[in-house]
C-alpha cells in the first residue's frame, strides 16, 4: 500500500466541493475542537468561510506553535550543487529547455561552499540539485556526504526522486532529511507543467515520500508549490497526504514548506495569485490542523513578511540563500533557480528573530554514535 492508494479515491474535484461547501459553523466546530482536527476541519480553516476569523485563527496558530516549539526559530542556508537537469518543468529556472551555464561542484569548489556557510554559523544544510541522474545521481551524492559530514550537525536534500535502497544508502552515509514537493496534486493537469523528464511521472512521484518512510529517513518534507493551480485544493491534498504519512510512518518527523511561485528566467508566471492573506491563512491552517509539524518559510518572501510572520506557526527560516551553484563564493556564475526576495545577510535575519522575542537556532540535532 502506498499514498497512491489513498489518492486515488480523493479527485481533484471532490477537494475543491470538500473545501468551498464549507460555512461559519465548519470554520467555528475547528477553531474550538478539543484534540486533534481531522483533514474536514483543514478544509473548513481554508475555505473563504474562514477568512472572517483570520486574527481568532492566528492567535491560536501563535499558542500552539509556542506550546510545542516554544520560542525557537531554526535557521537553514541551501547548498545548491547543480544546475544540471534532465526534467521540463514549466516553472524552474533550471529546466532543461533553458539555455543556460551548467556547473556541478567537485569537491573542491564544493568545500569552499561550505567553508563560507560554516563562517556564518549555519549547523543545519539543505542540499539542492536539478534531476539529472547521469550527472549528480546516487553515486555523486553519496560522496557530496562524504565530504561534507563532518562539517555539519544535520543534512537535509532537495534532489530527485529515488529509490528506497538509494535512500538507505545515502542515510547510511548522514542523510537526516529528504524534502520532496509534488509541486501540484492536480492530476488533470500535473503533466502540462512537467512534460518532459522522470519528475513527469505522477504516480511515481507521489510515492516518494513512502519509500522514505520505508528507508527509515529521520525527517519527510512535502509541499505544493503555491501559484500552479488553487492553492486551496492543492493544500488540501497536502494536509491529506501528511496525515497519510504520519499514520503509516509514525516514527519519523514531517515539515511543510510554503514556497510561492517566484520569477526565473524563461519560466511562465503564476497562474493563481496567492495574496499575502491567503498565506496567513494557510500557514495558520496547517499549524491548527497539525500542532507538531515543522513549518518551514524561505527567502522567497519579503523581508517584512517574514518578519511578520515569524509569530505566527513558522518554526524554520532560510537565510542568505544563493539559489545557484557556486553563488556564495563567486556570484553570477550560473543562472539561479529563482529570484530571492530576502537578500538580508543571516546575522540580519538571526538579530531580528531576537528583537522580537524569539531564539535563532543554528543547529537541529546532532548523530548520536553507538
Amino acid at each position: 500500500m502506498s499514498f497512491l492508494d489513498e489518492f486515488r479515491h480523493h479527485t481533484w474535484e471532490q477537494m475543491g466541493e470538500r473545501i468551498y461547501t464549507k460555512r461559519e459553523q465548519d470554520v467555528m466546530r475547528a477553531l474550538h475542537k478539543q484534540g486533534r482536527r481531522d483533514l474536514d476541519d483543514f478544509c473548513a480553516l481554508i475555505s473563504p468561510a474562514a477568512d472572517p476569523h483570520l486574527e481568532e485563527m492566528a492567535q491560536l496558530s501563535f499558542r500552539l506553535t509556542r506550546k510545542r516549539f516554544g520560542n525557537t526559530t531554526q535557521l537553514y542556508i541551501p547548498l545548491y550543487l547543480s544546475n544540471e537537469c534532465h526534467n521540463i518543468c514549466t516553472y524552474c529556472g533550471f529546466s532543461v529547455d533553458n539555455k543556460l551555464e551548467r556547473l556541478t561542484l567537485d569537491r573542491d569548489r564544493l568545500l569552499q561552499e561550505v567553508e563560507e556557510i560554516k563562517a556564518q554559523g549555519f549547523k543545519h544544510i539543505l542540499l539542492v540539485t536539478g534531476e539529472a541522474m547521469r550527472k549528480v545521481g546516487v553515486d555523486y551524492l553519496a560522496q557530496v556526504l562524504d565530504w561534507i559530514r563532518p562539517h555539519f550537525a544535520s543534512i537535509t536534500m532537495e534532489v530527485q526522486a529515488l529509490e528506497q535502497a538509494d535512500y538507505e544508502r545515502l542515510i547510511g552515509r548522514g542523510l537526516n532529511s529528504v524534502l520532496i514537493y509534488q509541486e501540484t496534486y492536480n492530476s488533470h493537469t500535473y503533466n502540462s507543467y512537467h512534460p518532459k523528464g522522470r519528475k513527469s511521472n505522477m504516480a511515481y512521484r507521489l510515492e516518494t515520500p513512502d519509500r522514505l518512510g520505508r528507508a527509515g529517513i529521520h525527517r519527510i518534507g512535502i509541499a505544493a508549490l503555491l501559484g500552479l493551480e488553487d492553492w486551496r485544493v492543492d493544500s488540501g491534498f497536502v494536509a491529506l497526504h501528511l496525515g497519510y504519512l504520519e499514520r503509516r510512518y509514525w516514527r519519523t518527523r514531517y515539515s511543510i514548506s510554503l514556497p510561492r511561485l517566484r520569477p526565473a528566467a524563461g519560466c511562465q508566471p503564476p497562474n493563481v495569485i496567492v495574496s499575502d492573506r491567503n498565506f496567513v491563512q494557510l500557514i495558520c491552517a496547517y499549524r491548527i490542523y497539525n500542532e507538531n509539524v515543522e513549518i518551514s518559510l524561505s527567502t522567497r518572501e519579503s523581508p517584512a513578511f517574514r518578519d511578520h510572520l515569524l509569530k505566527l506557526g513558522i518554526t524554520s527560516m532560510s537565510a542568505g540563500s544563493k539559489t545557484e551553484p557556486g553563488g556564495y563564493t563567486v556570484s553570477d556564475e550560473a543562472l539561479e533557480q529563482f529570484e530571492v526576495n530576502d537578500a538580508r545577510t543571516p546575522a540580519q535575519v538571526a538579530a531580528m528573530i531576537r528583537s522580537r522575542g524569539f531564539d535563532p537556532v543554528w543547529k537541529d540535532w546532532d548523530i548520536v554514535l553507538e
